[in-house]
């Protein structure tokens, strides 16, 4: 079986830090949009879906430096404030005890999964085996990025399963026919609340019982 753990909100607690630079960021663009509307908005998506939905809400072109110095701020906070998601580490150690390949397939880019998973220390534990959305022609909530993972690691679909903590990547591995472990640690579900009813979807709060959670798959 093989393990597909998405990055920002699985591996890394990374997106309310990512959310509060963006907001600063878009309020620097005279848009009044908060941290927690940006965390709501823009959760689980690749950055290219996230540029495309501010041309829209701009009405127009995105100014040049808006991306590169939203990235540098990230990457700096990133850098002295971000911590593996808790339980993350005993996590990983027990699917693979059990046997089971793993690999991170993820809307971020691989400069910013080199620095968030470089930070808490699980790059080199997974090098050769991080995918990006950039890898493939369409983001999550696509199924492209899942199947391309499972292709890339030799394995069918129907032997894999998902790990992720947003709407959007529940339903980009519903699309790839995966079941989807949803890591919900604060027990907010999801905007459309029938995916949490899905056969495939399987919340959980605690991502230390993922190991036991995956055994009866």
């Amino acid at each position: 079986m093989l393990v597909i753990f998405d990055c920002d909100g699985v591996i890394v607690d990374s997106e309310v830090i990512a959310a509060q630079v963006f907001a600063e960021h878009l309020q620097g663009l005279d848009l009044n949009v908060t941290p927690e509307e940006c965390f709501a908005r823009f959760k689980g998506y690749s950055m290219k879906t996230c540029m495309k939905e501010l041309v829209e809400m701009l009405g127009g072109p995105i100014p040049e430096r808006f991306l590169r110095g939203m990235q540098a701020d990230t990457f700096a906070r990133f850098e002295s404030e971000l911590q593996a998601v808790a339980g993350i580490e005993q996590a990983i150690a027990g699917v693979e005890d059990r046997g089971w390949r793993t690999c991170i397939a993820s809307g971020g880019s691989h400069s910013k999964m080199r620095v968030t998973l470089g930070k808490v220390g699980l790059w080199q534990h997974f090098e050769g085996r991080i995918y990006s959305a950039v890898d493939v022609s369409n983001g999550k909530p696509a199924p492209d990025i899942f199947l391309h993972a499972a292709k890339q690691e030799g394995v069918s679909p129907e032997r894999c399963v998902v790990i992720e903590d947003s709407q959007a990547g529940v339903e980009a591995a519903l699309a790839a026919n995966m079941p989807v472990y949803f890591y919900d640690p604060l027990g907010e579900g999801m905007r459309t609340q029938a995916l949490l009813e899905h056969e495939k979807v399987h919340p959980f709060c605690q991502m230390e019982q993922l190991p036991t959670l995956l055994n009866v798959v």
